[in-house]
């Protein structure tokens, strides 16, 4: 059993308990913070969690960073029963660590406090002690941590210049180890000077200036990294990544959430979940800024806070159980007190939403419903990712490079491959993308650990394990996909005019080339830059046509009939591929893309005329926003109050109708003078 697993399994026995711990006469939560106060956003280990490694360190991550002379072996305290545990404790960041004196007894329960004596910088202080209590197991933790995921990813191109760097680990790690030696960056030979802050999971590194442009860089996470029992990492992780030409601009948004807005039911040990728009800083999230409350009564729950950058997904797990048919709403917040993305742009609203619970504990483990390569497939590329559908909503911090691996067949089996893991919680999807190509003619195992786990804390109950062999050449780009260029970074994009009406939200960049008229901004809100007639917006359309006759250009693929519903002609969901109207397109029926677990899976809709949409799309089993094209020679129209995804590269123009929800780009004006109008939208940039 994993270290991870074990601290997520006492977790989850904690919870049960927690749910009784919290009524009245049966003990209390921990206290939340004042307004304004200081949060106890994670240890390590976890509340209640169990078979802890005897000889670990203790970890406390604050919600903002600590007075170090208060943080001190009398504010954080560890006792067998009543029997103080002799130790030392030192501070970096927002982390404070306890070292003991000697190894912790086997089999034991210990309880640690963190006193009110603990003041932020700011001043703030604890509204109360908080503490929690873990269990021992027999043995020293021997394994070693792993990263799971890297911000920017491996081969990333275009990456913005202002940005900060992100790694997170498969577990905690002593933040003592992860600094600017160990964390590293250059470009060829010559160091890039920057700090390195760590926090829950995630180091990062802020560059001391802004990148420069168009240049290769190379990060290194070092073997000096060491988990909280004094574990190296096995061995260097490298990465590379090249940049753009821009900084970013664009404001972070909150995309999904669960539970889901208003959602009933929900299970009394449920954690809660927020995917965000684009990779985020963690420093910035914690219980100050991710809180949840009890409704009629206006109290902030206790719980404690964690984010895994690669998946920009934050989680909160409650101190103990919801209480049965109770209305609770959580916030996110935003302004300049809340949470920002990895350049330092702030969210800028509030994201609230409201549930209710139900009157059980979800006890249904969770299971792999779908795999990709499928097992025992051949011929797979070798530049293929690995990804695998749950059955249900995952919570990520048990999706990482020590429950994922893929390795050679054996016997015996080869060492793990070295890569990053990411978890998709629209579409319930996790992926290894390893950090090279898979080697020709070879036999590889996937594996998915019990320690994967819902939301809920059910484990998957037997490891997942399927086999696939690859063939001798890589598939290169996915087939069809249309390359945007500097037109990527567009929400909208118009070369005549752009008009709005009431309160739309452009999450992305605005372009207007050729044209002036920019009207309805405000009420309309960018959170991004707006290019009217400038050498960036001239850059844009350019590679806006280039795109559009590269879409126009490709073979035609399964035809579509003038004026057919796609809805109605795949009611089981449309695979990828390029698909031909030499007329109009409709979407009158609701249509699923269904990548089939393909993270890579394109769609191409080549439109004669103009496309019309009354009804939703909605993507399936690893679809992404980022890889459907829709390409009308005219115009398109999405309809009232319907969810879109995809890129609209449009000859001519384009209309949003009231309340249409975007999750793609409106490219208008291709190959004429084009316009944008727009009323209560939303445009979100994948």
């Amino acid at each position: 059993m994993n270290r991870w697993k074990a601290w997520k399994d006492g977790l989850t026995g904690m919870l049960i308990l927690g749910f009784f711990a919290a009524l009245p006469g049966c003990g209390r939560w921990n206290e939340p913070a004042a307004p304004g106060g200081t949060t106890v956003s994670s240890t390590a280990p976890a509340n209640g969690a169990a078979l802890v490694p005897i000889g670990n360190k203790l970890a406390v991550t604050f919600s903002e960073p600590m007075d170090p002379a208060t943080v001190t072996s009398t504010t954080l305290t560890l006792k067998n029963g009543t029997t103080p545990v002799s130790g030392t404790v030192s501070y970096s960041g927002v982390t404070a660590v306890f070292t003991p004196s000697a190894s912790l007894a086997p089999g034991t329960l210990y309880s640690a406090t963190i006193t009110t004596g603990v003041r932020a910088l700011t001043g703030h202080g604890l509204a109360g002690d908080y503490l929690w209590s873990f269990t021992t197991g027999i043995a020293p933790d021997t394994i070693s941590p792993a990263v799971s995921s890297s911000v920017p990813a491996n081969a990333a191109t275009g990456v913005r210049t202002g940005n900060k760097l992100a790694a997170t680990f498969s577990e905690p790690m002593d933040p003592a180890t992860v600094t600017s030696t160990t964390f590293t960056l250059k470009h060829g030979a010559t160091d890039v000077p920057g700090t390195v802050t760590y926090s829950g999971l995630t180091a990062v590194f802020a560059p001391a200036a802004p990148l420069l442009a168009g240049t290769v860089y190379s990060a290194t996470i070092g073997t000096g990294a060491k988990d909280l029992g004094g574990n190296a990492l096995a061995s260097n992780f490298v990465w590379s990544f090249t940049t753009g030409a821009l900084a970013d601009s664009t404001k972070p948004t909150v995309t999904s959430t669960l539970p889901a807005p208003l959602a009933t039911g929900v299970s009394l040990g449920s954690k809660l979940a927020a995917t965000f728009s684009e990779a985020m800083d963690p420093l910035t999230i914690s219980t100050g800024t991710f809180a949840v409350q009890e409704t009629a009564s206006g109290k902030n729950l206790p719980g404690t806070v964690a984010y895994t950058a690669g998946s920009n997904i934050a989680t909160f797990t409650p101190s103990g159980s919801f209480a049965p048919g109770m209305k609770y709403s959580a916030t996110v917040k935003g302004g300049s007190a809340g949470v920002s993305d990895l350049a330092g742009n702030a969210m800028a609203l509030d994201k609230t939403w409201s549930f209710t619970t139900g009157t059980t504990l979800d006890s249904i483990a969770p299971s792999v419903i779908l795999v990709n390569p499928a097992d025992l497939a051949v011929n797979v590329a070798l530049d293929s990712p690995v990804s695998a559908t749950f059955s249900k909503a995952m919570d990520p911090l048990t999706i990482g490079a020590a429950t994922f691996t893929v390795q050679a067949s054996g016997p015996p089996l080869a060492p793990v491959l070295v890569g990053t893991v990411s978890y998709d919680s629209n579409t319930k999807t996790a992926s290894f993308t390893p950090s090279a190509n898979l080697a020709a003619s070879t036999s590889y195992t996937a594996t998915l650990s019990t320690g994967c786990a819902d939301l809920a804390g059910n484990h998957l109950a037997a490891s997942k394990v399927w086999s696939f062999s690859t063939g001798t050449t890589a598939t290169g780009p996915a087939a069809g996909a249309v390359a945007l260029g500097s037109a990527g970074s567009f929400g909208i994009m118009a070369t005549s005019a752009i008009t709005n009406t009431g309160f739309s939200t452009i999450n992305g960049d605005v372009s207007l080339d050729p044209g002036t008229s920019l009207t309805g901004f405000p009420p309309a809100v960018v959170n991004g830059a707006i290019h009217i007639n400038d050498t960036v917006s001239v850059q844009a359309r350019i590679d806006l046509l280039t795109s559009y006759n590269f879409a126009k250009a490709l073979p035609p693929g399964t035809t579509v009939s003038a004026g057919a519903d796609l809805g109605a002609l795949f009611p089981l969901g449309i695979p990828p591929g390029t698909y031909t109207s030499g007329s109009t397109m409709l979407v009158a029926t609701p249509l699923v893309l269904d990548a089939g677990g393909n993270a890579n899976a394109v769609w191409v809709f080549q439109v004669g005329s103009s496309l019309t949409t009354g009804a939703s799309v909605t993507l399936a089993n690893g679809a992404q926003a980022k890889n459907v094209f829709w390409v009308p020679t005219l115009d398109a129209t999405i309809g009232v109050g319907t969810i879109f995804y995809g890129t609209i590269v449009s000859g001519r123009d384009v209309t949003a109708v009231t309340g249409a929800v975007i999750n793609g780009r409106i490219l208008a004006g291709a190959t004429t003078a084009g316009t944008i109008a727009l009323d209560s939208n939303i445009v979100n940039v994948p």
